[in-house]
């Protein structure tokens, strides 16, 4: 049986052109439009179960500019669902791998890279020519993404993220015309951390299409854990992608909030709504206040 030796990086890239790489695009991107990617830059916060897969899915589609950042390493409890998770990696700058990963799909990829935690310090330089924000943030952390969606709002750039819900993803889009993110949320200083946590993951997922085949004694409030799959966050970075690029292109409306979206591919539904009042109608309210007592109950029982 014949073998024939793998390419080297070095041997692969001087082969490497970019109209090459993205050529298949055509078609669905036009040439003017695909060049337009090729400068535009992206800024991902997290690098784990959306984030990485999100900066991929990206690279692929043609952009050429990222900022990246992620304090973390990788751990081998990452494999079922993050990108950048192997047992190679375990131990690793989630940064500095999706990094490699990238530069490996596009040689002339631009990529500014920071390991230190994004914060009021450094949110404005972590924005810095930025012509979109991409959320891959943990969802227990909420403080930092009221920070830099407000910044982005402030800075006229669109902010968007989607989660893995169960076997779905759900998405809300956040841009200079749209209702700003902390309104939607009804998210504010007085609120403790656990009713923030609730007001941001009742506001992602009103429909809760997940609800019906959802173990939810499987969280943990204290390790901060929970049932998540890697097909969500497949299904996360699709849609994100094709969010991202009616943006940077100009192509098609843009549902923002108080739009809200859920796809569940497990049960084969899209849903598509308009929350008028955001969290602040009633039975969002209610929603909230169960699930505060629900974590509750979990941190007491734990």
């Amino acid at each position: 049986m014949k073998t024939h030796e793998p390419l080297s990086k070095e041997s692969s890239a001087a082969s490497w052109s970019y109209d090459k790489a993205f050529s298949r695009n055509l078609g669905l991107i036009s040439p003017q439009e695909q060049e337009k990617l090729r400068t535009s830059r992206a800024a991902i916060l997290g690098l784990g179960g959306v984030g990485g897969v999100n900066l991929v899915t990206l690279a692929r589609l043609g952009i050429s500019k990222f900022t990246i950042a992620d304090p973390d390493n990788f751990e081998i409890g990452n494999i079922n669902r993050q990108y950048g998770a192997m047992c190679s990696t375990a131990g690793h700058s989630k940064a500095q791998v999706m990094q490699n990963i990238i530069l490996d799909i596009n040689p002339e990829a631009e990529i500014k890279v920071i390991t230190d935690p994004v914060g009021p310090d450094n949110a404005d330089d972590f924005l810095e020519g930025a012509d979109v924000l991409v959320d891959g943030i943990d969802a227990f952390e909420i403080d930092i993404r009221r920070l830099l969606y407000r910044k982005a709002y402030e800075k006229g750039i669109y902010a968007l993220g989607a989660g893995p819900v169960g076997f779905s993803t759900v998405w809300v889009i956040f841009g200079p015309e749209h209702m700003p993110f902390d309104r939607y949320f009804d998210l504010s200083d007085h609120l403790n951390s656990t009713e923030k946590f609730a007001a941001y993951i009742v506001g992602m997922a009103p429909a809760g299409l997940h609800r019906s085949y959802i173990d939810l004694s499987y969280i943990n409030i204290k390790q901060r854990t929970g049932p998540s799959a890697g097909l969500a966050c497949h299904l996360a970075s699709g849609v994100i992608a094709a969010e991202v690029l009616k943006i940077l292109l100009r192509r098609g409306r843009i549902y923002g909030a108080p739009y809200y979206h859920q796809f569940d591919a497990y049960r084969g539904r899209l849903v598509r709504r308009r929350l008028i009042w955001g969290n602040r109608s009633p039975l969002q309210y209610i929603k909230r206040r169960w699930l505060v007592n629900f974590i509750k109950q979990k941190t007491q029982s734990a």
